[in-house]
């Protein structure tokens, strides 16, 4: 039997025509909702059904609606990719004012085979209701996106600001000053200083103060990272480039940085041999992965920090003259600490509040005295030497406030141990060899009156402290504080108690 219906002579692009009107007219009229749009991103067209969407997306009738570019009216589309890409998106999400809806988007392409277009449908309205597994899925996994990506932006976020720096002396001013200024610009800026002195710190404050503050700030402390690894931390690694690389590669520093901040900690301990390198990246700001042959275009300002004597470094030929004066394009000195002394008070007052906040403790003055005896030391680790100082006393006793007798002791270790002094620091002389800040020696008189009078007493406190002169309530709050700091022979651990 012969079919003689009329689609059997119909010729074959005649069909094609037909059943993909067909196909139009059933998805304009069972979606809850269409739209076309040409090849500039325009609406052309939208279905009587989906002008029901319009006054959640603040308009009041069609015509202010078509004509307008997609991306412009319809927050979180996708039809622009699809134009560009030519590639469907057949099932997806799409969530903003107007609501959450099941969307799928087709690009139109003419007999030539071009992207003239795109085709987009919601597909389902509220699609919670009826697919709350998947929605549930889908919120939850939106909402660990948002989150990672917080934190992610918290991290990168630089810590400190410019008024971080603390301290009103004409010193702390003027870094203030030049780190304000050097911050408009986007050259490359040196700080040079003493360890502990707030290179870092500093660091963070010109990155906050620029206009790249919104990007992130990366740090990277050479002297930290083994030789080998500087490279591929610097300049990132392709997928495969080594036996045990990822497969999918990494990211380095210069490329995690990009349109930010990157601080180049102790450059002084840069290797020889990749300096050359860092010299290339600083020059051309683009980046070459181990294992590639792609060059990759950085956007990145180089702060870099030192507490070496670079020219020296220059003379004796280890580190090079090109890429000292690349980066000395903005040098700030940073002073040492007993070059700001005014400033120990300020200082001491912000590190204490800040130790009480870690520690749970409650905050802890310092005695006029006590600040007196700070202010004797040479403080050969700045700032950060300040700061372990406080720890210490703040967290050895429970006393509510801090006085002499509680540094005397750890100042002499400070002053015992060895270290890098500075050849500028105060120097020993035939005439103050030996001497002792009043404070210092008041404190060990003190201990050493406590132990001859408990030697005398056999341990026992109450006797001791009639011996004394004191109340014993008042012998057992120093005990603690002497039992560290007393001079050779006054061991209190070795005294029975009462």
């Amino acid at each position: 039997m012969t079919d003689t219906s009329p689609m059997t002579h119909l010729p074959d692009a005649q069909m094609l025509k037909l059943a993909a009107k067909s196909m139009f007219d059933m998805f304009a009229s069972t979606a809850m909702g269409s739209m076309l749009v040409d090849r500039q991103h325009r609406i052309v067209w939208i279905s009587e059904s989906y002008k029901q969407f319009l006054p959640a997306l603040g308009f009041d009738s069609a015509e202010d609606f078509v004509g307008k570019r997609v991306e412009e009216v319809v927050p979180n589309t996708l039809m622009n990719q699809v134009i560009e890409s030519g590639k469907p998106i057949l099932v997806d999400l799409l969530t903003n004012q107007a609501g959450t809806f099941l969307v799928s988007r087709l690009p139109l392409r003419n007999a030539a085979g071009e992207v003239i277009g795109a085709f987009g449908m919601v597909l389902l309205d509220q699609p919670e209701t009826t697919m709350q597994p998947l929605m549930t899925k889908f919120a939850r996994l939106q909402k660990e996106l948002d989150a990672a990506r917080q934190q992610l932006a918290a991290q990168r976020r630089p810590k400190h600001s410019i008024a971080s720096f603390i301290g009103n002396s004409a010193a702390a001013v003027e870094v203030k000053r030049q780190a304000r200024r050097v911050a408009l610009t986007d050259s490359s800026v040196l700080l040079l200083g003493e360890t502990g002195t707030g290179k870092e710190l500093l660091a963070h404050g010109i990155h906050a103060a620029s206009a790249r503050a919104g990007k992130p700030f990366i740090g990277v402390n050479i002297a930290a990272v083994p030789e080998t690894l500087l490279e591929a931390e610097f300049f990132g690694v392709a997928p495969g480039a080594y036996t045990g690389a990822e497969r999918k590669g990494r990211d380095g520093k210069f490329k995690a940085a990009d349109g930010g901040t990157l601080l180049l900690d102790e450059i002084g301990d840069m290797p020889l041999a990749l300096q050359s390198k860092l010299l290339r990246v600083l020059q051309e700001q683009e980046v070459e992965p181990l294992g590639s042959n792609r060059v990759q275009r950085i956007d990145v300002r180089i702060v870099a920090a030192t507490s070496r004597d670079l020219p020296a470094m220059v003379a004796a030929g280890s580190f090079r003259a090109d890429l000292y004066y690349r980066l000395n394009v903005l040098p700030i000195r940073l002073p040492p600490l007993r070059e700001r002394l005014e400033d120990l008070e300020a200082l001491v007052e912000a590190l204490a509040e800040d130790i009480a906040r870690r520690s749970g403790l409650p905050h802890k003055g310092l005695s006029a005295e006590a600040l007196d005896l700070l202010a004797m030391h040479a403080w050969p680790g700045n700032i950060r030497e300040l700061r372990n100082v406080l720890e210490q006393a703040t967290l050895m006793t429970d006393d509510p406030a801090l006085g002499v007798a509680h540094f005397a002791g750890l100042l002499a270790r400070q002053a015992a141990a060895p270290t890098n002094a500075p050849a500028s620091a105060p120097a020993i002389t035939e005439a103050t060899a030996g001497f002792k800040p009043l404070p210092q020696a008041v404190a060990e008189l003190e201990a050493a009156s406590i132990a001859q009078a408990l030697r005398r007493t056999g341990g026992n406190k109450l006797a001791a402290a009639r011996l004394l002169g004191i109340s014993r309530a008042t012998l057992y709050q120093k005990l603690p504080q002497h039992n560290s700091d007393a001079p050779a022979g006054a061991d209190f651990t070795a005294i029975p108690g009462d």
